[in-house]
């Protein structure tokens, strides 16, 4: 079917509609589930299990810690005692030592510094979990990475950004004509390439479309055309038509505004949320465009 509708296309937007379509009726034909646009992805809630053993000791030791000093200010009860007994168990102490005082406090403090070490521990174990999860899903799935990294979890909780003031900030950055001074050194230049042998022309075969989508990852991160490269890799009948169509743009010097135009995603620097110029812009561009870059 793809090859009826693919030879009908006039242009790059109508093979990127067919390509897009036959994706998603594959996706209904399989059941798989749709990706919803601007809708972040849910991190699991479950606690690791070494985080979960970690502050199981951190409890008990605290509930012990609490037993101790009950027990060093009268507390004599048969449940605190028991427990008084069970902390010393394995040494020498007993209860009716005259500095069994001393003995408490040297035990309540060595149980302030392991809840310390294991604090510093699941912090530590977090933060490398972190940077292993981000930079595997960075080479896998960079979509749901830039999502993941919009969430108010991550990113740090705030006040959001005023889309007025952001839509101004970068306007003034992107789309405000600016007047440039140029020093001696264009000339210089100018006149080094001068000499400079042009490039003969390019012709774009379905090979070398092939080879440009079989590098590229199949599920980075989505521009406006919403395709991915895995689609491009499976419908293997499209890359003569792209091949053709691109060089079609290429001898026109021409592209369809679709391929030029972007999905921004912006970061947070820090824990300033409400500051526009706090952010780390990434530009995701169509996948089609990457492709033709890639060439």
């Amino acid at each position: 079917m793809l090859v009826t509708y693919l030879e009908a296309s006039r242009d790059l937007c109508e093979t990127d509609s067919v390509l897009l379509s036959a994706a998603v009726a594959v996706c209904r034909i399989i059941s798989a589930k749709l990706g919803v646009a601007g809708r972040a992805t849910k991190q699991s809630s479950a606690i690791p299990a070494w985080r979960k053993r970690i502050e199981d000791r951190i409890t008990k030791a605290r509930a012990l810690i609490g037993r101790l000093t009950s027990f060093r200010s009268g507390n004599d009860r048969p449940r605190v005692v028991r427990t008084v007994i069970m902390a010393f168990a394995g040494t020498n102490i007993s209860l009716s030592q005259p500095d069994i005082t001393q003995k408490l406090m040297e035990r309540i403090d060595d149980l302030k510094q392991k809840i310390a070490a294991w604090g510093k521990r699941i912090r530590r174990f977090t933060e490398r979990s972190r940077r292993f999860n981000q930079n595997r899903l960075f080479q896998s799935d960079q979509k749901r990475l830039y999502k993941l990294l919009e969430q108010p979890e991550v990113c740090g909780a705030g006040p959001g950004l005023d889309q007025a003031n952001t839509v101004a900030f970068w306007r003034g950055l992107w789309s405000e004509p600016v007047s440039h001074s140029e020093g001696p050194w264009i000339e210089v230049v100018a006149s080094q390439s001068a000499s400079v042998t042009p490039m003969d022309p390019v012709t774009i075969t379905p090979e070398d479309v092939a080879e440009a989508v079989h590098r590229a990852p199949n599920w980075k991160s989505l521009g406006l055309d919403g395709l991915h490269h895995y689609w491009l890799k499976g419908f293997v009948v499209c890359h003569a038509v792209l091949a053709r169509q691109f060089q079609e743009g290429l001898d026109q010097e021409s592209l369809p505004s679709l391929f030029t135009t972007a999905i921004t995603h912006l970061v947070p620097k820090d824990q300033d949320t409400t500051d526009p110029s706090k952010y780390r812009s990434i530009t995701c561009l169509p996948t089609i465009y990457k492709t033709l870059t890639s060439i």
